[in-house]
């Protein structure tokens, strides 16, 4: 599934190619697919497409707005897959849940293959207050602190796993137990990792408007079972928890 990263990328592909083009033609999906759903009709969506000029696109945690103007603003997110740009006299992808064809015969399509957080207010502060907030609701672990209930938009199950790893934090470590040292540390890694992903255009298992794999290579992830830590040589574990699996180096994220 895309994450903040690849939508902020995405985003920005999307201006710098798309925006000032006029649309031709819009068509909703060839294919069905049970996560997938539109809030307009096929006969609404390409009525309503049709002349329209691509805006200036933007990210907002998960989400990919694309304006149609005047008017008109494309909603896509928590969705994994790809969204591409394709060049006049390219062959349309078999399979698609959304065809927009431009003036100029380039097009863009988006097709879903899985189902269907860090702005310019996520402070320090902001955060420190949200950890504070939470401990009134009773038990929290890190990896529910960022992966369940859009406590923090834009981050998943993938990208948790390399910010927990540069917190040195355990996924089971309560929220509550964070010291103030410990939540400045957490803070950093969120932000240092959601940044260093978006500089190398996401990570590597995600393709952006050009169909270019991400250049992050993810520290955690099934890859590295087995395999020794990269700070302490202690071989990477595979954990269950929280309906997916954890990656960690069992030595450095230790529960207490």
């Amino acid at each position: 599934m895309f994450e903040l990263p690849e939508v902020v990328t995405l985003a920005t592909q999307i201006t710098s190619t798309l925006a000032g083009k006029v649309i031709r033609s819009g068509s909703l999906g060839n294919a069905p697919h049970k996560f997938v759903w539109y809030n307009r009709s096929h006969d609404q969506f390409e009525m309503l497409t049709k002349g329209r000029t691509i805006g200036e696109a933007y990210a907002k945690a998960k989400w990919l707005f694309i304006p149609l103007e005047p008017g008109y603003v494309l909603l896509l997110g928590e969705c994994g897959g790809k969204v591409l740009y394709h060049s006049p006299g390219s062959k349309v992808p078999r399979r698609f849940h959304l065809h927009v064809v431009f003036e100029d015969d380039s097009f863009f399509t988006v097709t879903t293959q899985m189902w269907g957080a860090t702005e310019p207010g996520f402070t320090f502060e902001y955060f420190d207050g949200l950890l504070r907030s939470l401990g009134l609701e009773g038990k929290r672990s890190a990896k529910g602190l960022l992966t369940q209930d859009q406590v923090i938009p834009g981050l998943g199950n993938a990208i948790a796993q390399d910010i927990l790893f540069r917190a040195r934090l355990h996924p089971r470590y309560p929220t509550a137990g964070l010291t103030p040292d410990k939540t400045r540390v957490l803070y950093d890694a969120i932000v240092d990792t959601v940044v260093e992903v978006m500089e190398k255009g996401g990570r590597y298992d995600e393709y952006d408007l050009h169909d270019n794999r991400g250049g992050y290579v993810r520290i955690m992830d099934k890859n590295a079972v087995g395999r020794p830590c990269p700070e302490c040589g202690t071989a990477i574990e595979k954990i269950q928890y929280l309906g997916g699996a954890c990656y960690l180096c069992p030595a450095c994220q230790r529960m207490n």
